[in-house]
């Protein structure tokens, strides 16, 4: 008996054009082994074939993508086991199958923000995930709060979503591979951040709006990506 693809499942927020899922969605299409999409959210006017769960927008950011989790573990047509995308992730060469990636213990990511002078609503959200988790008996909790697909079982971040519901910036990524235990290999994040340098080998890519719009980066991804998929309307891009 074969096995099922995984879906993906990409929480959206309000934004017609959304031209970096445009490229991510072309990306996935080419080197992302799946099912098919789930756009989770608002689903631009120009998106063709994919499924849809609607969630309002209408909360913070991190409200907003938690309930769009929320409603794809909850859909009995989601894959039991799915890929776990922002719309700004790119994969640059094929993975015959998605790996579990973290991005080392969450003291060091904390220290690495904190260090910088970063202390708003992600950074708090972070320690508290941490100490969230260390009182529930994981002494060095990895992070998995980087930009790319995760693997994830419905089960699995139901619990996680549940078990963490108390947080007001709950970092479902870390928690969910932290509570389940999934492992992995360590990578360092894939965020470019700067219009200039971005690592070329990177076989996974992920952009700020600016970056994307007029870095060397977001020209990398175009040139990459020429054509349409099988996602998007035929014709021309409005």
């Amino acid at each position: 008996m074969s096995e099922v693809l995984p879906d993906i499942v990409v929480p959206v927020r309000q934004e017609p054009t959304n031209t970096q899922l445009r490229y991510a969605l072309r990306s996935w299409s080419a080197h992302l082994p799946h099912r098919q999409v789930w756009i989770v959210g608002y689903r631009p006017a120009w998106l063709h074939g994919v499924r849809h769960i609607p969630v309002p927008q209408s909360g913070t950011k991190y409200a907003n993508t938690t309930a769009a989790v929320r409603a794809a573990c909850e859909h009995p047509e989601v894959t039991d086991t799915f890929l776990l995308c922002n719309d700004d992730f790119f994969v640059m060469r094929p993975v015959e199958r998605m790996p579990v990636l973290h991005r080392g213990l969450v003291r060091d990511v904390e220290e690495h923000y904190t260090a910088r002078g970063h202390n708003g609503r992600y950074v708090r959200g972070m320690r508290e995930t941490r100490q969230f988790l260390t009182g529930l008996g994981h002494d060095e909790p990895l992070s998995y709060e980087l930009h790319v697909p995760l693997p994830v079982t419905k089960a699995g971040m139901l619990y996680a979503l549940d078990a963490g519901a108390g947080l007001d910036v709950l970092h479902k990524r870390t928690a969910y591979g932290v509570l389940n235990g999934i492992g992995g290999d360590r990578i360092d994040d894939v965020k470019v951040l700067t219009r200039h340098r971005f690592p070329r080998d990177s076989q996974f890519l992920s952009t700020l709006p600016d970056t994307f719009a007029n870095g060397v980066v977001g020209r990398h991804i175009r040139a990459a990506f020429p054509k349409k998929c099988r996602y998007e309307k035929p014709g021309r891009w409005r």
